[in-house]
């Protein structure tokens, strides 16, 4: 069926699609919206998208920068800070108060979905994205202090934060893994998920009660990879493809991991798959359209999280059918990754850059938070 998208509607209050993100949930696909403010939690307008199906709201430094360090609409900041409380401190209990609030709004849908949607997630701070006692900690404290079943505890998918994710998923912590670049690094943190609910288990937990997500990123690929493509002659059929095939085989893993007798034993006490989280979906080049990694990642046991725009966009009209796994596509995948490396480009160094590039990106956002709180205080 054509779908106008002559006038995205959805974010800004004009009424969108009414069943666009019920329609992605019907194809296994859970849509979460990739920003929070003070802003959209007070003024109703989260709420009114819970009811029009969203299903779960992500957080990162970068968005409470935006959010925190300008502005006024923190007015509890200067007497918090004039209290003599450490800026990491203040920026720590302005978080989770917006973060309460959102798991607030989202709790009919994670009671409604039987726990299995309805999530709000916080990160731990990218200082420690390199210290495993510290995430393990930091994790417990915030989670502790959200106090809020459906959250989800974001711990970036580091060479130390995969050991950090083990342990807190055995102690019963709901996790959204970040910053995943490549399908080698997926798998470990697939099979830490593992670790962690065997250990839970084993300690006497409830398998049900806990829930992962493995936020895979997408468009940042493509950038990195058509940023190198483009001075390559011959090349121009790669372009804006290497992302989406990367995804593909991931979720191939995916499925690859739900039928080991492995998960079996643990699916079979309850536990719950680490859904792939669908992370960096909105397009970074202007040829593309604005649903482009929506339309071609969609599938069972999947989230998309997307900013505003591409929520925007989703509303104005989405061609739902499921891509992710289409006849012959994995092997189309592999088969073009095969041949943007036969052009010397080194896809582990590239999604390794990726990761550090994320990671320094983060914890730039949260240094600019922590340094505007001091400022306010001086």
């Amino acid at each position: 069926m054509a779908v106008d998208r002559s006038d995205p509607q959805g974010v800004g209050g004009a009424k969108p699609v009414p069943d666009a993100l019920r329609r992605l949930r019907a194809a296994g696909q859970s849509i979460w919206l990739d920003t929070i403010s003070r802003e959209i939690l007070r003024s109703g307008e989260l709420a009114r998208l819970v009811r029009l199906g969203l299903g779960g709201v992500t957080s990162n430094p970068t968005i409470f920068e935006k959010a925190i360090a300008v502005g006024d609409a923190y007015p509890e900041v200067p007497g918090l800070l004039a209290s003599g409380m450490d800026p990491e401190a203040v920026f720590e209990q302005v978080a989770v108060a917006d973060i309460r609030d959102a798991a607030d709004l989202l709790r009919p849908t994670f009671d409604a979905r039987a726990g299995s949607d309805g999530f709000v997630s916080l990160e731990v701070s990218p200082r420690l994205a390199n210290d495993t006692a510290g995430t393990i900690s930091a994790a417990r404290r915030i989670w502790l202090a959200v106090d809020r079943p459906n959250l989800m505890i974001k711990i970036p998918a580091t060479i130390a934060g995969i050991p950090a994710i083990a342990d807190t998923v055995a102690n019963g912590i709901n996790v959204n893994v970040t910053l995943l670049f490549n399908v080698e690094r997926y798998v470990a943190v697939a099979n830490a998920y593992l670790d962690g609910l065997e250990r839970f288990r084993q300690s006497g937990g409830d398998l049900a009660r806990v829930s992962t997500v493995a936020s895979f990123f997408v468009s940042r690929v493509d950038t990195a990879v058509d940023g190198l493509l483009a001075g390559i002659p011959g090349t121009a059929h790669l372009i804006g493809k290497s992302a989406i095939a990367n995804a593909r085989i991931a979720y191939a893993h995916y499925r690859n991991i739900a039928s080991t007798p492995r998960w079996q034993a643990l699916a079979d006490h309850g536990a719950r798959p680490m859904r792939l989280l669908w992370a960096s979906t909105s397009v970074k080049n202007p040829a593309l359209h604005p649903t482009y990694y929506v339309d071609a990642l969609i599938g069972p046991d999947t989230v998309n999280t997307v900013p505003a725009p591409t929520l925007d966009a989703i509303f104005a009209g989405v061609d739902v059918a499921r891509s992710i796994d289409a006849p012959g596509e994995i092997v189309q995948a592999e088969t073009l990754l095969q041949e943007v490396m036969s052009h010397g480009i080194d896809l582990d160094a590239l999604t390794d850059r990726l990761e550090l590039d994320g990671v320094a990106s983060f914890e730039a956002s949260y240094t600019a938070i922590i340094e505007a709180l001091t400022a306010r205080r001086a």
